[in-house]
């Protein structure tokens, strides 16, 4: 199986400084990074640790599911999935991510709603970004539509 690469070039100290961090292996872009924004509500144009964990989360989850709704004997048609990743203090010091909020909907064909929330479930706990996190809370709000 393949490696993947990002790339981040940090410059400055932690409440001056900034970055960009670099999708290497697919050169799709390079985004500004900054812990001031990172902690702060509105993101203002820069992406950060975070975002980049919700965006793994939500498209390992998605093609998960995808696969486990087949192997439950349903036909994904269209999901979609939202992840919500928090960072707080640590009581440890520093900060940890406090909680990961996954969001998906889903049509599909097959599948009754209790059939579905059973393989989102299973992906929850089987896709391997959920895998990596199991450090943190993951919750899961699964809603079939029709």
């Amino acid at each position: 199986m393949p490696t993947r690469t990002a790339r981040t070039a940090w410059n400055g100290t932690l409440q001056d400084g900034g970055g960009q961090v670099e999708l290497s292996s697919s050169k799709v872009g390079t985004y500004d990074v900054s812990f001031p924004k990172r902690a702060a509500d509105e993101a203002g144009g820069t992406t950060s640790p975070e975002e980049l964990i919700a965006a793994a989360h939500s498209s390992c989850f998605a093609m998960q599911l995808s696969a486990d709704v087949a192997e439950a004997g349903g036909t994904p048609v269209a999901l979609e999935v939202t992840a919500d990743v928090s960072l707080g203090p640590d009581p440890a010091g520093g900060f940890r991510l406090t909680g990961i909020a996954l969001h998906v909907r889903g049509e599909v064909e097959g599948l009754d709603a209790d059939g579905f929330r059973a393989a989102a479930e299973k992906a929850k706990a089987g896709c391997p970004v959920s895998k990596a996190l199991t450090g943190v809370e993951i919750t899961l709000d699964a809603t079939l539509e029709h």
